[in-house]
């Protein structure tokens, strides 16, 4: 074998470990952020006498089932969220069609995974419908899809406009690892059946940045610019604005407060977000959901480095758990896994297999790629035959 057609070593983690790394530092981030998601820094922090900096209990303690009715969830103790659920369906999704996704194949696969087969959810203690955990926004997709038959391109047109699709498409950017732009236009097409607006929007932006991290060389800068390169309207002027702030910080509690002030004129929440303002969650295209913007500024802040980022996001409360999720993900998918002991207390706690989903979409991952490049030949060969030379260009 010749020095030209020797196969290059990976500039950094191969792809299987990245995949592994992103999805267990995503399922990590969540369980870390969920005990104190809603609340603000300062609240964190005189609730647990300073910031968080690993596992944590419940915030209401042993009241956790009654102290707020319209979510009787275990959040603490290493318990994932639905965002990991999510997650975890959308791979299974995968592994059912074994190529890449669309809005068809939410309400012919992951909405019968949500009502029909009994799953561990570690909030509730208990074997349940994944449908009886997730939160209005997503029991939007069968109340849509299943029962009112709307065309799933569209399905997500009405339902209040949050991160809801985004915090799951981590796995769409690992599919189309190192192409951003496959990545966007295949989460928009997905997240049509769930969200519209600048939910929709984030979902796409969300998944090219995981894409781009996995793109050899990637750094948090190189991350951020992909992103940039494809975000529109209100969720690229949000995640200039942050990044931009996030630039100047190297440590996440100084970057609390300045992070929060960026993108505040983008996000319609409110200052008080369990008390959302009469213009929140409404289609805008001069909005911006608030996780994605300010996972990218965590990312920036810690350098990319697993650990600060996901804590950074968890510190900085309000939407935490998919904030560091989303943080978690991409730092990831650059190389840096979580802390080996926080992913066994997680897993643990969870009573889940995190390694076995990022095996499965390793596996599929793989047999997309070689169905993308015999459709590619095949498509260069027809071109070829019209009288045109593919290479030319």
């Amino acid at each position: 074998m010749t020095q030209e057609t020797r196969p290059k070593r990976p500039s950094g983690p191969p792809l299987d470990e990245r995949i592994t790394a992103a999805l267990v530092g995503a399922a990590v981030g969540d369980a870390l952020g969920g005990p104190v998601e809603g609340y603000s820094p300062d609240q964190i922090a005189e609730r647990h006498g300073g910031r968080v900096h690993g596992i944590v209990g419940p915030w209401n303690g042993d009241d956790w089932r009654t102290a707020r009715p319209i979510a009787p969830y275990h959040k603490g103790d290493g318990h994932v969220t639905d965002d990991t659920l999510m997650t975890h369906a959308l791979i299974r999704v995968y592994a059912t069609v074994r190529d890449h996704l669309d809005a068809y194949a939410i309400v012919g696969h992951l909405v019968p995974d949500l009502m029909t087969t009994p799953r561990w959810i570690p909030e509730l203690e208990s074997e349940a419908l994944l449908l009886h955990r997730v939160f209005l926004a997503e029991k939007w997709l069968v109340a849509r899809l299943h029962y009112g038959h709307v065309d799933p391109r569209e399905a997500g047109v009405g339902n209040i406009v949050n991160c809801g699709a985004a915090m799951y498409m981590a796995p769409v950017g690992l599919v189309n690892a190192a192409n951003p732009p496959a990545a966007y236009a295949e989460a928009l097409d997905i997240a049509g059946a769930h969200q519209s607006s600048y939910g929709r929007e984030a979902a796409g932006v969300f998944a090219a940045a995981v894409a781009a991290a996995c793109t050899p060389g990637a750094t948090p800068d190189s991350v951020v610019a992909a992103c940039l390169s494809l975000a529109k309207d209100g969720t690229r002027a949000a995640i200039e604005q942050v990044c931009e702030v996030a630039a100047h910080h190297t440590d996440f509690e100084s970057a609390l407060r300045p992070l929060r002030q960026a993108v505040t004129p983008y996000d319609t929440v409110g200052p008080d977000y369990r008390n959302p303002s009469l213009g929140a969650r409404r289609p805008s295209r001069l909005h911006s959901i608030e996780e994605l913007p300010i996972a990218l500024g965590m990312l920036l802040v810690s350098r990319g480095d697993y650990r600060h980022a996901v804590l950074g996001a968890v510190n900085y409360g309000r939407d935490c758990d998919s904030i560091a999720t989303m943080a978690g993900a991409i730092a990831g998918a650059l190389g840096s896994p979580p802390p080996e002991d926080w992913s066994k207390r997680v897993a643990e706690a969870s009573r889940l297999d995190l390694w076995q989903p990022a095996r499965t979409l390793t596996e599929v991952t793989q047999e997309i790629f070689a169905n993308d490049v015999q459709r590619r030949r095949t498509h260069e060969q027809a071109f070829t035959e019209l009288g045109a030379d593919p290479c030319s260009a």
